[in-house]
């Protein structure tokens, strides 16, 4: 592999760093995985510094850092607030870092990196704007639109996992039952996050049936025709699907990507897409959700693309 246009990739997350090289032909080579010192920004920044050395051989001295991370990227000041990992919450990585590495640094979330990936090179290829829907551990977003990331107001755009948007009742079998309006870590009460990512799913199987399963045995026991699961994914397409119909009504998204655990278990995904085609204004004949085709590393992808466009034009 040629190193002169080689982009360092990394993903910074709430347990582990990840490195990885991206070749002139966009082609992402995973490096390494570490656990990341989450509470340290010295033994971060050393350790950052010993990946990319030892695998040095891959990347010349003007190789480029490309960041998706967990958090909240200012894009007035390049602050970082990522309150799950202490090391570098609320510092200005990109500045900071790139000083230490005497190399240039982009950051940016890694919501709206796999989004970016999924509009230029996967399932949101050719159309005109590509949201980004994270079904992981919790729900997150992003948009981009003409093949640019949307960033607005303080670097929030397409978090459509928090805020008080949560359904307080849901029809199961044709019976209603309410739900509780859970506190999220975010601060607010009635997130979708509550119930809408794997632990979310969790939680909704816990309050309708109070029986604990995992995200893993509900999707299997729902696959399997279980009576519970079964119940609890028909709730959980109800409390994700209308407002994922509402984030495609206001942005005019015309593909949703998927990225997270869940985009992994496809007979789900085609069922939220049928949930969300009859809350939409216009039903479409192509399928609107669909999994992402980078569901693993598109945010390492995106972030090298972002900072590959960045150099170009420099």
């Amino acid at each position: 592999m040629s190193r002169q246009s080689a982009v360092i990739c990394l993903d910074l997350g709430g347990s582990f760093i990840k490195l990885g090289v991206m070749n002139a032909q966009d082609e992402l080579t995973i490096l390494d995985q570490q656990k990341i010192p989450a509470a340290s920004w010295d033994e971060f920044t050393a350790l950052v510094s010993c990946m990319i050395a030892q695998h040095q051989l891959h990347f010349t001295a003007s190789s480029p850092v490309a960041i998706s991370t967990a958090g909240i990227v200012a894009p007035d000041s390049g602050e970082i607030f990522a309150s799950n990992i202490p090391a570098f919450h609320q510092r200005r990585l990109a500045k900071e870092l790139g000083a230490i590495l005497q190399r240039e640094v982009i950051v940016h979330n890694d919501a709206d990196c796999f989004t970016l990936a999924e509009a230029l090179a996967g399932a949101g290829k050719g159309h005109k704007v590509v949201f980004g829907a994270i079904l992981g551990s919790g729900v997150g977003g992003g948009l981009v639109a003409d093949g640019r990331i949307i960033t607005g107001q303080n670097g929030l755009t397409g978090e459509w996992g928090h805020g008080p948007i949560t359904l307080t009742e849901v029809e199961i079998d044709g019976v209603t039952r309410r739900l509780p309006r859970k506190a999220c870590p975010c601060g607010q009460k009635g997130c979708l996050d509550s119930y809408g990512g794997a632990r979310g799913l969790e939680n909704l199987h816990q309050t309708l049936h109070d029986r604990s399963a995992s995200s893993v045995e509900i999707i299997e026991r729902w696959q399997q025709q279980d009576a519970q699961a079964q119940q609890t994914v028909q709730a959980w397409l109800q409390i994700v699907g209308q407002p994922l119909a509402y984030s495609i009504n206001i942005t005019g998204a015309s593909r949703v990507a998927v990225g997270g655990g869940l985009a992994s278990v496809a007979p789900l995904i085609a069922a939220l897409d049928e949930v969300v085609q009859s809350y939409v204004l216009r039903r479409t004949a192509h399928r609107l959700v669909v999994p992402g085709e980078f569901a693993h590393h598109g945010g390492m992808m995106g972030a090298a693309l972002l900072a590959r466009d960045l150099t170009r034009c420099a």
